[in-house]
């Protein structure tokens, strides 16, 4: 990885993430805190949480319930759960309430941008960033707690375990940060720049 100073990059099919928008370090340390050390115990606390993701965010939830039902390696699939369900918990963490359903429509659109920004990524030979690096720019802290759980499964499962798998759900944990990202609501007077106030 790279070291990431906020520089947005010259061709860029992801829209920015608004500052206020951003993860912290101190709710994702809530986060970490809020699982429990005991296997079963944690289990539970996912599926309650996995329950309470319906619940607040039905679309998306059923786009990574979909993806996650794919044949998937077993410890890339409990790798995906878990970090949609962090992710999203550190957006609940940060902004609670102010939080925007996100729709089937903006759920697709994110997606797409994602796509094409990876498109626009193979098509340059002298691309020297990949769009998790876009993606990091934007939520920083978000995306160093995604790697760092990333890296450590594969390092403690490196003969058995089907790295595209990982790739497939990692992706997959992209679009929900970028979703959510997108559906966090601007404080009350935050003035909106262009492409803030367009999407």
């Amino acid at each position: 990885m790279l070291n990431r100073v906020h520089v947005w990059v010259r061709r860029a099919a992801i829209r920015p993430v608004p500052p206020f928008a951003r993860i912290s370090e101190n709710a994702l340390d809530a986060v970490r805190d809020s699982f429990a050390e005991d296997d079963e115990e944690a289990r539970e606390q996912l599926d309650e949480a996995f329950a309470a993701f319906e619940t607040s965010q039905p679309q998306l939830a059923a786009h990574a319930a979909a993806a996650l039902a794919e044949p998937l390696d077993e410890t890339a699939l409990a790798l995906g759960y878990f970090l949609v369900l962090a992710v999203w918990l550190g957006f609940r963490q940060a902004h609670g309430e102010f939080m925007e359903l996100v729709t089937d429509e903006s759920l697709q659109a994110t997606e797409a941008s994602v796509t094409l920004d990876e498109q626009l990524r193979l098509a340059d030979p002298a691309e020297a960033l990949d769009t998790d690096d876009v993606v990091a720019m934007e939520q920083p802290h978000l995306l160093e707690f995604i790697n760092d759980h990333v890296n450590a499964t594969l390092e403690s499962h490196a003969e058995h375990i089907d790295v595209d798998d990982v790739h497939a759900v990692y992706r997959l944990v992209l679009i929900v940060v970028l979703a959510l990202s997108y559906a966090v609501k601007p404080p009350e007077g935050y003035p909106m720049r262009r492409v803030e106030a367009s999407a």
